[in-house]
């Protein structure tokens, strides 16, 4: 008999993370944490990189075949913390770059059934790999070889990321950025987060990649405005209360003043901190975005201009980040891109653009006029107000339908003589419409 080949243990452990049985792929997972354990303690330890592309490959059909949502999240929760498995930073970033080429692999064989899990996979893996880099504090060494990392094989040109890797990867970065250390992160550092973007939005000849990190990176920065401010604001006068707390504190103790129990002896809602105070907070909570990373605008106009205005940048890139950059300058001048700010920006933001495009709809007669407003709030006001004044215009041609029009037998012969009553006169007519011999002495007393 031939002897029978022992498969490595990474082949092993993709086999049975790979399999039919739920419990089977539950107990490989728990294996294969504890074998990454055990295995990266060793002083001769560690992964190669062929040797984590067969175990991503085993966790990916492992995702692949659970079903499920609330399964789906713990399972993507379990793998996405495998990285803090690993004891070196070497080892963490290996993992992290399998991932993401393990992805870019087998992303065209996904179904559109099957795509929301593993978007959510990537969300989860990005935010435990920043996750990673907090409990480093946050160091600038590992901050610049992460960004490498993603950069080299999501963002680049030359990478083999495919649109919906690179799309999806753009869309949540900033979000989860700010999931992680929205607290501890300075302007400083999150501009070296967004670095990359600027060096790739200002180099590549793809138009979608522009679009998304345009979008994404820089509008997203500029419409969070009015809540990184509003946060910012927030954090001083809590810092100012505290410190008048402490303040009084030190005069209670040294000064004994009956202020508690009158306070005790009021009504509630007379004053002071009562049950309505924190209905009130309660609902400034449900109306707050989240947290929201702050920025330094006119450094990130600098850098974005740094980068754009190079020689080698495309035309069509140079004047899409000029209008991002004017953007970000006007908020580092305090300029809001919203009127309503900070507590209507949230609103206003999803409407404005829509009022906007009305407003430039609508004609300058109810622009200036000051009855026009009213017919601009009603929105059904309008379109009766337009069609009546098209009635008019057309006289023989109009609706049959309006009873105001037609009164009587005579209706529309009575109109048309109405709107030609000021033939009379030259000065009221358009001069683009006179006869020839008034049309010339119109235009010599123009001159005149």
């Amino acid at each position: 008999m031939v002897p029978r080949v022992q498969l490595a243990p990474e082949i092993q452990l993709a086999q049975r993370l790979a399999g039919n049985e739920q419990v089977t792929r539950d107990r490989a997972v728990r294996k294969l944490r504890k074998y990454i354990v055990a295995r990266s303690q060793r002083e001769a330890g560690g992964f190669t990189h062929e040797e984590l592309l067969k175990v991503w490959k085993g966790l990916f059909y492992c995702m692949w075949m659970q079903d499920k949502l609330l399964l789906q999240e713990e399972l993507g929760r379990t793998i996405s913390q495998l990285i803090h498995a690993f004891q070196t930073t070497e080892a963490q970033h290996l993992f992290l770059q399998t991932f993401w080429q393990t992805m870019n692999r087998e992303w065209t064989g996904i179904d559109r059934l099957r795509l929301d899990k593993f978007y959510l996979l990537m969300r989860m893996v990005l935010n435990e790999s920043l996750v990673a880099l907090k409990m480093q504090g946050w160091e600038e060494r590992q901050i610049e070889q992460l960004l490498e990392l993603l950069t080299t094989e999501i963002l680049h040109p030359d990478s083999q990321a495919p649109n919906g890797v690179k799309s999806h990867f753009i869309e949540i970065f900033l979000e989860e950025l700010a999931r992680v250390g929205a607290a501890e992160l300075t302007a400083e550092q999150n501009l070296k987060f967004i670095d990359p973007f600027c060096r790739i939005a200002a180099q590549t000849k793809d138009s979608l990649v522009l679009h998304n990190i345009t979008q994404g990176i820089f509008e997203t920065i500029v419409e969070q405005a009015p809540f990184a401010i509003e946060d910012l604001m927030n954090e001083l006068e809590e810092e100012e209360e505290e410190e008048e707390e402490e303040m009084s504190e030190e005069d209670e103790q040294e000064q004994d003043v009956p202020s508690k129990k009158l306070f005790e002896k009021l009504p509630e809602g007379s004053g002071g901190a009562g049950p309505d105070g924190g209905e009130e907070q309660a609902g400034d909570d449900e109306d707050s975005v989240g947290a929201v990373l702050q920025f330094d605008y006119e450094a990130v106009a600098n850098r974005l201009f740094e980068m754009a205005s190079q020689q080698n940048t495309p035309s069509q890139n140079r004047k899409r980040l000029y209008k991002v950059i004017r953007k970000l300058q006007g908020l580092a001048e305090g300029l809001f891109p919203e009127e309503d700010v900070p507590e209507k920006a949230y609103r206003k933001l999803q409407e404005g653009r829509q009022e906007r495009k009305a407003r430039k709809c609508l004609p300058k007669s109810q622009l200036q006029d000051k009855t026009g407003r009213a017919e601009q709030e009603d929105p059904r006001a309008d379109p009766s107000s337009r069609s009546e004044r098209k009635r008019r215009r057309r006289g023989p041609g109009a609706d049959p339908a309006a009873p105001q029009e037609q009164p009587g037998g005579r209706g529309r012969r009575g109109v048309r003589k109405r709107r030609r009553r000021p033939r009379a006169g030259a000065r009221g007519k358009v001069p683009g419409c006179q006869e020839p011999d008034v049309k010339k002495k119109w235009t010599q007393e123009r001159k005149k």
